[in-house]
């Protein structure tokens, strides 16, 4: 039996509940990711159903303006990295999970705005937890 092809994205991320829908997927990739999942599962111990809730707050805030999200991303990561310290590979795996989840879901203005967050934000922990001397000017990932 052949697969049938997925339409093409249509839905840009304008509403709460299409970010609700973005965040969900792609962190039931990363929970069950060969190398990111050890990270949230067993280091971090993440309580999948606040931490969505607390992401999904955090995305809402990014791109629609909508108050609510209160959080230091930063330093929930360094207290991981304390534990089982991060390499470059979590950094460009988190990246292509999350361009991937975007590119299979959404299209327009604020999925793209979503996307150039996301690089920003790994390029900027990556450099501040690893030290590693990506440049500031150019994405790690690019779509």
């Amino acid at each position: 039996m052949r697969d049938t092809p997925r339409p093409a994205p249509s839905r840009d991320l304008d509403s709460p509940e299409e970010i609700d829908e973005m965040v969900r997927r792609f962190y039931a990739d990363v929970a069950q990711d060969d190398l990111l999942g050890p990270m949230f599962n067993d280091v971090a111990k993440v309580d999948w159903s606040e931490h969505l809730t607390k992401l999904a707050s955090f995305w809402c805030r990014a791109l629609l303006g909508i108050t609510g999200y209160s959080g230091n991303p930063f330093h929930a990561h360094l207290l991981v990295h304390n534990q089982r310290a991060f390499t470059a590979a979590h950094f460009e795996r988190w990246l292509s999970l999350f361009h991937e989840t975007l590119e299979l879901g959404w299209i327009g203005p604020n999925a793209r705005r979503a996307a150039a967050l996301a690089d920003n934000v790994a390029r900027v922990h990556r450099r501040q937890l690893i030290g590693d001397a990506v440049s500031l000017t150019e994405p790690v990932h690019q779509t």
